[in-house]
């Protein structure tokens, strides 16, 4: 004889009603093995639970208490535990998660994420200001975290998934300086009594189109001067790890980004004025910073120079030359022609644009810029647009039989 509730309804198996009033549905998951209770206060919401979970069973999915209840913070954690990735990544992955979901979706069921509470995060950040790489790096962390869970049978589809496009702000294009702008400022630092001692630096970021923290990081012994090569296999790293802002030695930002760079006579030239100038001055080169020692580019301490130091040398050179620029147009009754602001980046950017319009070959440049993919450094030519080089490259027809 079938069971009945409080008000005569037939109870199905598994059901009871308790003491209370309220119901209970007890089942065993097939997934885990495990005896698994379920509570409403009426029999509807009862019936409703018991559908939800037998359509989780029949997707193969697992409905133990525990499991549903793991938060995307708690399974966070374990992706973190079994996720290989080198340190200064995880770190950043750590900063990231904190700073922008642990207190928000992060505090949510995994089962109960849906793609509207992605679409959501991703809009509040973009509201924020976040650009498209910050987003994008957080997507890099939702979305495979969420397909581990499908994996592990704990949700049945990745909400993240193809819901990246459309957010966070989009980054101003770079320009690179253009050939007159590079010679007005070199033109500039030279003549200047007070910025004169970074000629050599800034000459050396346009003839190797180094990141800044590969040149940080450089080491006299990475100079080999007899025979002619520069050897880049490591960057520091400016970041706080949770004890506070400090360098840190790092591998290059891709495997690509190990390389030997053939010495020009520009790089050479820069190189040697540039230990000179730590000879007369008497940089003390033995300053160790995690391992490393004997630094090309130095501050008065003899330590490395750190990305934003780099940043605003060149910050207050273009400051200095436009203040320049507009006493002397001034006098010359003329509009003053302004130096664009840049940054170490436009400065990598400018040395391999001038690589570019020099025609050397595309794989070779891939090579010496440390590029993994062959389409960042084909956006460099694509952009090439300066009329000089255009009129020189079509008049190489005029040399084609017609």
């Amino acid at each position: 004889m079938a069971r009945k509730d409080n008000r005569g309804r037939n109870l199905k198996e598994g059901e009871c009603q308790r003491k209370d009033g309220t119901y209970m549905y007890r089942f065993t998951d097939p997934k885990t093995k495990k005896r698994v209770c379920k509570y409403s206060k009426d029999l509807p919401g009862l019936r409703r639970i018991e559908r939800e979970i037998q359509q989780k069973i029949n997707d193969g999915l697992a409905v133990s208490t525990k499991i549903v209840n793991t938060t995307l913070n708690q399974y966070y954690e374990q992706y973190m535990r079994v996720l290989q990735i080198e340190l200064r990544t995880k770190n950043n992955y750590i900063a990231l998660w904190n700073n922008h979901i642990r207190n928000s979706i992060g505090e949510m069921k995994l089962v109960d994420i849906r793609t509207s509470h992605i679409k959501t995060l991703y809009s509040s950040l973009t509201d924020n200001g976040y650009s498209e790489g910050t987003i994008k790096v957080i997507h890099g962390i939702l979305c495979p975290m969420f397909d581990l869970a499908m994996d592990d049978d704990i949700v049945r589809k990745n909400p993240a998934r193809g819901n990246l496009a459309g957010y966070g702000v989009k980054s101003k294009e770079r320009q690179a300086l253009t050939p007159t702008e590079q010679e007005a400022l070199m033109t500039f630092i030279s003549a200047s009594n007070c910025y004169s001692k970074h000629k050599p630096m800034i000459s050396f970021m346009i003839a190797t189109a180094v990141r800044v923290g590969e040149l940080s990081g450089l080491t006299w012994d990475d100079i080999d001067f007899k025979n002619r090569v520069i050897n880049i296999d490591h960057q520091l790293i400016y970041k706080n790890y949770g004890n506070g802002c400090m360098f840190h030695k790092s591998a290059p930002k891709t495997e690509a980004g190990n390389r030997v760079i053939p010495m020009t006579e520009n790089m050479h030239k820069a190189l040697l004025e540039q230990k000179e100038q730590q000879f007369l001055l008497g940089v003390d080169r033995s300053v160790e910073v995690d391992g490393l020692k004997n630094f090309v580019f130095t501050s008065k301490n003899g330590g490395p120079l750190a990305p934003n130091a780099v940043n605003n040398i060149l910050y207050n050179i273009v400051k200095a030359y436009n203040k320049k620029e507009a006493a002397v147009a001034l006098t010359e009754n003329r509009r003053p022609v302004y130096l664009p602001s840049i940054s170490a980046h436009i400065m990598r950017h400018t040395g391999c644009t001038r690589m570019a319009e020099a025609g050397v070959d595309l794989k070779v440049l891939q090579y010496i810029m440390g590029h993994a993919d062959i389409q960042v450094t084909m956006d460099v030519y694509n952009h090439i647009s300066d009329i000089d080089r255009v009129r020189k490259e079509i008049c190489k027809l005029d040399y084609m039989a017609v």
